[in-house]
């Protein structure tokens, strides 16, 4: 989760430096460090508010992968909102350490496992289907995304969610077999929750990218901050 250059007025739903809250759940109001790191962006409240609101019926019980977890706001708002476990992993030594101190003081954070990995190789030693919603927010200096979801793709359940982050102008291809169930924009960043598909590969890969509707008929949702 990353930091780009702040750009006048774009302050609203911001987290406070040096922190963010978990918004919902059991753990809501809980605040988590976010240190100082190149490349670091936790997520605005407003998104994480639109997301959990798309996941409601999702995410109690399930399993959660938080990629590039940074202030683990992702994986932890999805265990205080009752997921079963989450796995955030983290490359920055230093955040990984924040965020397993992090998790120790939190009632029940042992169902978060934190990892100090490379996403990429930790992802290609993982077994398939272990997770049930996967959350994708690389730092966007890095342009990992082709990587990471080609590597994401055999960890993720038949029925699974993943969850795309991108800057507002950037073009990411999404692997086949997964149907754009609802996206959003703010002035810096375009997201969008995608539903893996009755039959894998079975579609062309889709593009977080322009105007596109879910695949149920139902309009997509954008909101500007």
């Amino acid at each position: 989760m990353k930091k780009p250059q702040r750009k006048p007025g774009d302050g609203a739903n911001r987290a406070t430096p040096g922190q963010v809250r978990v918004i919902g759940g059991r753990w809501r109001g809980t605040k988590l460090p976010v240190a100082d790191i190149e490349g670091l962006r936790p997520t605005s409240d407003r998104v994480r508010e639109t997301l959990f609101n798309w996941l409601v019926a999702a995410v109690p019980g399930a399993r959660v992968l938080d990629l590039f977890a940074g202030s683990g706001a992702l994986g932890l708002e999805a265990l205080s909102r009752g997921a079963g476990s989450a796995v955030l992993v983290e490359r920055d030594g230093t955040q990984a350490r924040t965020l397993l101190e992090a998790t120790r003081r939190l009632p029940g954070g042992e169902a978060a496992t934190v990892v100090q990995a490379d996403a990429v190789a930790w992802l290609a030693g993982q077994p398939r289907h272990g997770f049930d919603i996967a959350f994708v927010d690389p730092p966007f200096a890095a342009d990992a995304w082709d990587a990471v979801l080609a590597a994401l793709v055999p960890v993720v359940t038949a029925d699974g969610w993943l969850y795309v982050e991108a800057p507002a102008d950037a073009r990411v291809a999404i692997p086949a077999g997964w149907g754009l169930h609802r996206e959003g924009r703010t002035r810096e960043v375009r997201y969008a929750l995608y539903r893996r598909l009755a039959a894998p590969g079975g579609d062309a890969a889709d593009t977080l990218h322009g105007d596109a509707a879910a695949p149920d008929g139902r309009p997509t949702q954008v909101a500007d901050e």
